[in-house]
C-alpha cells in the first residue's frame, strides 16, 4: 500500500445502475472542482461497515457541509446492485455510494489488498482521504495488522482534521411509527435545531415490546439524546426550552 497524497486520483469510469438504466460516472465528475472527502471499506453489509463507519459520516454529513465539504462518498469493490441495495438499508441519504467493481480506482490508490482468506478476492484496505479538486490532501490509513483495523479512517478523525476543536454533538435517537403526528413534530423540532437522529420504526425495526422494555412505556415518539432518555414531543419541547 503507498499513501497518495499531493496526487491526482485515479481516472476511472464507474458503472452505476440509477433506477432502471446504466450511467457513467467519471472520476472527473466526483472530484473535479470540488472538495470530497472519500472513505473506502472492505465490503457493504459488513458488519463494522455497516453498524459503523457508513452511519456515522452520514450522521455528520451536515457538519461536514459547514465546513466546505461539497459531497461524502463511500466506495467499495463491490458491484452497483449490491451498494445500492446497502445504500437503501441504511437509509444514508447523505453519502453517495460507488461501485469500484472492478477494483480499478482501489488499485490505482495503491489500496486494492486479497482477502482470499474470507472468500471476498480482491477488496478495498480500509482509509478515508480528503480530495480538494481531485488531488489527494490528507489519507488515514488503517494499520497493516491482521483482520480488519478500524482506528483511523473514521468520520470523527477526518472532521478534527477540517477542524481540529470540533465537539461532537450528543447522538440522536428516535423511536417512532408511521402516521403518527407527534413524531412527525418531534423530528421536526430535531432538525430545526440542526440535530441529525437516526429513527426507529416500530414494526419495521423494533416492536412496542422493545419500547416497552427499554421505556417503561409503550406510546411514541421516545426520544433519546447523548445516552439520556428525554421522552416524547412534548418533553423534548421543554429539554430544549
Amino acid at each position: 500500500m503507498t499513501l497518495m497524497e499531493g496526487k491526482k486520483v485515479p481516472q476511472v469510469t464507474f458503472h452505476t445502475r440509477q433506477g432502471d438504466q446504466w450511467v457513467d460516472v467519471t472520476s472527473a465528475e466526483l472530484f473535479d472542482n470540488k472538495t470530497v472527502v472519500l472513505f473506502s471499506l472492505p465490503g457493504a453489509f459488513t458488519p463494522t461497515c455497516s453498524s459503523t463507519h457508513l452511519p456515522r459520516y452520514n450522521e455528520l454529513a451536515c457538519e461536514f457541509k459547514a465546513l466546505g465539504v461539497d459531497s461524502i462518498i463511500c466506495m467499495s469493490v463491490n458491484d452497483t446492485f449490491v451498494m445500492n441495495a446497502w445504500k437503501a438499508d441504511q437509509e444514508c441519504e447523505n453519502v453517495i455510494v460507488i461501485p469500484d467493481g472492478n477494483g480499478e480506482f482501489t488499485e490505482g490508490m495503491g489500496m486494492l489488498v486479497g482477502k482470499e482468506e474470507l472468500g471476498f478476492g480482491k477488496r478495498s484496505w480500509r482509509y478515508s482521504m480528503l480530495v480538494r479538486n481531485g488531488i489527494v490532501e490528507k489519507m488515514f490509513v488503517e494499520p497493516q495488522e491482521p483482520g480488519d483495523p478500524f482506528k483511523v479512517s473514521d468520520a470523527d478523525t477526518m472532521i478534527k482534521y477540517l477542524k481540529p476543536d470540533w465537539q461532537a454533538k450528543p447522538s440522536v435517537a428516535v423511536i417512532t411509527k408511521p402516521g403518527c403526528p407527534y413524531c412527525a413534530k418531534a423530528k421536526a423540532l430535531l432538525k430545526a435545531k440542526d440535530y441529525t437522529f437516526e429513527e426507529i420504526v416500530l414494526g419495521r425495526d423494533a416492536s412496542t415490546i422493545s419500547v416497552r422494555a427499554i421505556t417503561g412505556k409503550t406510546s411514541v415518539p421516545q426520544v433519546f439524546i447523548g445516552g439520556k432518555y428525554i421522552g416524547g414531543s412534548e418533553e423534548l419541547e421543554k429539554y430544549f426550552a
